[in-house]
């Protein structure tokens, strides 16, 4: 029986994003509309593959494996492939498993490409905690989310600019409307800010009992981050922030998120 590194089953579900990428470029290209059963079904082997993948990292370090670059790039795609699987069915949006394809390639394979974000392979870095292991996992969950909004966000702007420019035929004819986009912006931004706040609130019952296992940049950048997003999320609910200028925060939003991912991998992920 052929034995597999959890690297290669990575490497294998970051094939079948790309497949899923390539097949809905073509079919945007000839305007016709990618089988959402079938763009299901590849992001669906995709998962199961990157969950074996981790699955086997996870056994490897002793825990949830966030302990470098590289695995917190692959938790994210995760969870946002998790999600898409869920709501992807109840929303019924034609394109959402398009662009989830093109994001989780896209994180996947950046991640596998530097072999620098995997050099060090930290064990047992929650040190048996249960408490951290479950803020950190339920953080990075959270930004999965936020990966998903992102794409909203992102199918948003292009809706707009396909209105404001009449054009409706190729990708754009399959874009869902403004006011279901509008819609599931909220929802997402409010699942994604509940979930970090619910972590955050997780991470300070063991914090507040011994407050020398804090490390202030990693604390420092998690509530940046969580403030960045309630702050969009009350000046969204109270109509202050909006459409475009909405989408717009929520696609830099993301962009600083990913750049603040360095900053919080190490020995103790969680900060």
């Amino acid at each position: 029986m052929l034995h597999f590194t959890d690297r290669t089953w990575l490497w294998f579900a970051a094939a079948c994003y790309l497949t899923g990428f390539v097949l809905g470029t073509v079919a945007v290209i000839r305007e016709r509309k990618l089988s959402r059963a079938l763009m299901y079904f590849i992001i669906s082997a995709g998962f199961t593959l990157q969950t074996f993948g981790l699955y086997q990292r996870g056994l490897e370090v002793k825990g949830c494996p966030l302990g470098n670059t590289f695995e917190l790039f692959q938790f994210i795609a995760w969870s946002a492939i998790a999600l898409y699987l869920v709501i992807g069915a109840t929303f019924r949006l034609s394109l959402l498993g398009y662009f989830t394809s093109v994001l989780a390639a896209a994180l996947t394979l950046v991640s596998l490409a530097f072999p620098a974000w995997d050099a060090t392979r930290r064990v047992n870095i929650f040190g048996g905690n249960a408490w951290i292991e479950f803020h950190a996992a339920l953080a990075l969950f959270s930004y999965g989310v936020f990966c998903l909004l992102t794409l909203t966000a992102l199918m948003y702007v292009l809706q707009v600019f396909s209105l404001k420019r009449h054009h409706l035929h190729g990708l754009f004819s399959f874009l869902p409307s403004i006011r279901e986009l509008d819609h599931i912006c909220l929802r997402l931004l409010t699942a994604g800010v509940v979930l970090l706040t619910a972590s955050l609130g997780v991470g300070a019952v063991y914090w507040l009992g011994d407050t020398s296992t804090v490390n202030t940049t990693k604390l420092a950048v998690t509530v940046a981050i969580w403030a960045a997003y309630a702050i969009t999320l009350i000046l969204r609910l109270r109509n202050r922030l909006i459409g475009k200028r909405l989408s717009w925060t929520l696609l830099i939003l993301f962009a600083a998120l990913l750049a603040t991912l360095p900053l919080v991998s190490g020995s103790h992920v969680a900060p």
